[in-house]
């Protein structure tokens, strides 16, 4: 796709790039775009206040999920995330940069982040019984406060099942992993806007974690951050969630 050159960075043919007039780059030239966009992942915080216990890390392992755990955090680069938003183009998937265009492909997800992209899809429903589910799968019952919808609260999570008692059989501690793996899928992989409630929907795929380590867990995140790379792209955004250490690594 070729542009007017550096200092006006509007598309010459705009048969492709349709959104132009909301996209970001459009309010560069008027000087009303200044304003750096903010990240949102909650990863630190969940390092920081979760440590996983050694006796559930052969469950998470057998989920296929140390890797990310490992990664640990990163300190996001927010001027850079808002840079490359910038060339980001909700049209093509692909950032426009002066050498070219490049994107963020299912070999990079596999490489960075160590997450399988064959197998199942990563699917399920928002409808559920979240009271219900909590009880049969993590062995404990949320409040109604910790409850937002089809989201349970992070804090809440972790003030009961980062910790097995000393005693813990194996179901207690098959329990606590899903627990472990489900605030670490909604405080890095899948982020939402505040980083407080992490997404039930994830729950039931963990039912049996051996089933879990089958399913394209990759090809999920990288169209969740396609998603959130469009979203972010548009001039009214002012921020963006997902998985930022992919789109800045």
């Amino acid at each position: 796709m070729e542009f007017r050159g550096i200092h006006d960075a509007d598309p010459l043919d705009t048969s492709v790039l349709v959104l132009q007039d909301r996209h970001r780059s459009h309010l560069i030239d008027t000087e009303q775009l200044q304003e750096i966009l903010r990240p949102r992942q909650q990863m630190r915080a969940f390092m920081s206040m979760w440590r996983m216990d050694v006796r559930i890390q052969p469950y998470v392992i057998r989920a296929g999920f140390l890797g990310i755990y490992r990664l640990g955090h990163i300190a996001i680069d927010w001027p850079l995330i808002t840079s490359l938003v910038e060339r980001w183009r909700p049209e093509t998937h692909t950032f426009h940069v002066p050498v070219g265009e490049m994107t963020i492909t299912l070999q990079d997800v596999a490489i960075l982040l160590g997450l399988r992209i064959h197998g199942p899809a990563v699917t399920g429903t928002c409808v559920l019984d979240v009271v219900a589910l909590c009880a049969e799968l993590l062995g404990v019952t949320p409040p109604a406060d910790a409850i937002r919808g089809a989201t349970i609260s992070l804090r809440w999570l972790c003030l009961h099942l980062s910790t097995p008692p000393p005693d813990a059989d194996e179901v207690t501690l098959e329990r606590c992993a899903r627990g472990f793996i489900l605030a670490l899928i909604g405080s890095f992989l899948f982020a939402d806007k505040k980083g407080v409630h992490v997404p039930m929907c994830f729950l039931p795929l963990l039912r049996d974690l051996m089933l879990t380590a089958t399913y394209s867990w990759g090809g999920a995140v990288l169209a969740h951050t396609y998603r959130e790379l469009c979203r972010a792209s548009l001039d009214r955004s002012r921020g963006i969630s997902g998985c930022i250490t992919l789109i800045q690594v």
